[in-house]
């Protein structure tokens, strides 16, 4: 089966967001239907409708042979990378990855993610700039899973305030990597929030159920460098400053 011709896609305005548990369940188990191929992602990326027991939603499928290799990521996909992402937002609590799970499709196994309709009345580069609590949130969660590419278009903002970030295949890498648009931040403590949901995620890491899952989706080095990102930020209390040995913000930063 080739791969769907690059055609324009027709896509949702305002649809519901359902449960987090019911929208797994669709993603997992549902039959998937490939509408077409979103062009402006560099990997094959799929727009999907995906359909179980009457109840229809719009996801993306990113199946692991559209994926182009990268020589500082050698190991697994990027698909389970995003699976991985999905499980430590869950671990937050905060929510921050749209479900997401590792399934087979139509051009074989790979990440599937409920698609989200943004609020497109929010200026996204200022909500960038901005100092939303959420958005502060979405700052340690890169930092915790050492996102190489936060570019501002990652964002997806919702009318009820909640913002999703989307695109973590780059992420989880044993070397320092992050690089981000939200840097503004940098140096400031920790939020008495963000210090609790860190020492959740130490312990889950190292003996809970969090580590057990990623260990399935990641390697061990990169499952002990995400521990020790945690630990350091505990350690720190701060907000990473950027590298000085990698460059600090995505290009392009939208």
């Amino acid at each position: 089966m080739s791969a769907p011709e690059s055609e324009p896609v027709v896509r949702p305005s305002h649809a519901p967001v359902m449960d987090d548990d019911r929208a797994l369940q669709l993603l997992r188990d549902g039959r998937l239907d490939v509408a077409g191929r979103l062009v402006e992602a560099t990997n094959m990326t799929l727009y999907c409708s995906v359909t179980l027991g009457g109840r229809t939603a719009a996801c993306v499928y990113k199946p692991v042979r559209g994926e182009r290799p990268l020589w500082d990521f050698p190991d697994g996909t990027l698909a389970a990378r995003e699976v991985a992402a999905f499980e430590v937002s869950q671990a937050t609590g905060w929510r921050i990855v749209p479900p997401t799970v590792y399934r087979d499709g139509p051009f074989g196994p790979g990440m599937c993610q409920l698609w989200i309709d943004t609020e497109r009345e929010i200026d996204l580069m200022r909500l960038v700039r901005s100092r939303n609590p959420v958005v502060r949130r979405m700052a340690v969660f890169d930092a915790i899973v050492n996102n190489a590419d936060r570019k501002g278009g990652h964002l997806l903002p919702l009318p009820t305030g909640h913002v999703y970030g989307v695109d973590h295949g780059v992420c989880f890498a044993t070397e320092d990597k992050l690089r981000t648009v939200l840097w503004q931040w940098r140096g400031k403590p920790l939020s008495r929030e963000a210090v609790g949901v860190l020492a959740k995620l130490e312990r889950d890491l190292e003996s809970g159920a969090l580590g057990r899952r990623l260990r399935d989706l990641l390697t061990s080095a990169e499952v002990e460098a995400t521990w020790h990102r945690v630990r350091r930020l505990l350690d720190t209390g701060v907000h990473p400053y950027p590298s000085e040995d990698w460059p600090a913000i995505p290009w392009p930063p939208i």
